[in-house]
């Protein structure tokens, strides 16, 4: 069950990584940021409000994504856009960012970490072992919203006018399409995903502010392995790394598990350097 939980959070995480990657092809190195950002906002809501813990939850995963991506926006408008999405300006300006938010949440939150205690607590036992029901409930909800974001995709203008600038922006722009604000809604989404991957998974790992790094770690080689902006490949990578760094790590070691992720990625890349499921960019 660890395994699964892990692969749907990183779902969530590594799919806004590839969105920004894969429309904006801007390399976001403070995504692991924004998920610690979530985190951290949903412990601080949860703890403002001191009510039940399902009501404190909702609050939560409605507030900490909805706060990341004003961040994010801000930091796409002042920051990205000035640099004029150059992928060797934009890298630098997002290791800034990165360090910039992680050290606004020590210096607001602490360096403790923080718990959230899970909105529901009951566990599906059977006779040989048992499922918790908070696991369980991660596991579904991270499939509705993929599946919320794959209708988003494919089904509806705003997909299509994000797809249309992933495949050629100037083009776009000569059908009207307004290039500078789908840059800006695909970063502020992307961190949005983080974040409530975040959100749903603090109650079991609680909140820190240095949480993000194996976050971002993990959502580069899911992108990588699963192809730029592919969706199919980004879930069929999360669910791959996510179940194998679980196991891995409760039976072996955390190192191991990454040590091995890291080799994957670089097989993939020799046998197919556009990933499982990519195409070369136009």
């Amino acid at each position: 069950m660890e395994g699964a939980v892990g692969a749907a959070v990183l779902a969530l995480t590594a799919l806004g990584l590839s969105l920004v990657f894969g429309v904006m092809r801007v390399v976001n190195v403070a995504h692991g940021e924004f998920f610690m950002l979530g985190a951290v906002i949903a412990w601080w809501v949860t703890d403002l409000l001191g009510i039940h813990p399902a009501l404190g939850f909702l609050a939560a995963i409605a507030v900490a994504p909805a706060m990341v991506g004003i961040v994010a926006g801000l930091a796409e408008r002042l920051v990205l856009r000035r640099l004029g999405y150059d992928p060797e300006a934009t890298i630098v300006a997002t290791i800034g960012l990165l360090y910039v938010i992680q050290q606004a949440a020590l210096s607001t939150f602490g360096p403790d970490a923080r718990p959230v205690q899970p909105p529901v607590d009951f566990r599906i036992q059977l006779p040989w072992f048992g499922w918790s029901g908070y696991k369980l409930l991660v596991v579904a909800a991270a499939a509705a919203l993929l599946l919320g974001v794959w209708w988003v995709l494919a089904r509806t203008r705003v997909g299509l006018m994000m797809r249309a600038t992933q495949l050629d922006a100037e083009t776009a722009r000569a059908f009207a399409i307004p290039v500078d604000r789908v840059y800006g809604g695909v970063f502020a989404f992307g961190a949005m995903l983080a974040a409530l991957g975040a959100v749903l998974v603090v109650p079991i790992q609680q909140a820190h502010y240095l949480m993000g790094h194996d976050p971002l770690l993990l959502s580069f080689i899911v992108v990588i392995i699963g192809g730029l902006g592919s969706l199919r490949g980004t879930v069929l990578a999360a669910v791959v790394i996510g179940m194998s760094d679980g196991i891995i790590s409760v039976f072996f070691s955390p190192t191991l598990a990454k040590i091995l992720a890291t080799l994957l990625v670089a097989m993939v890349l020799v046998v197919r350097p556009t990933g499982l499921f990519g195409t070369r960019a136009a």
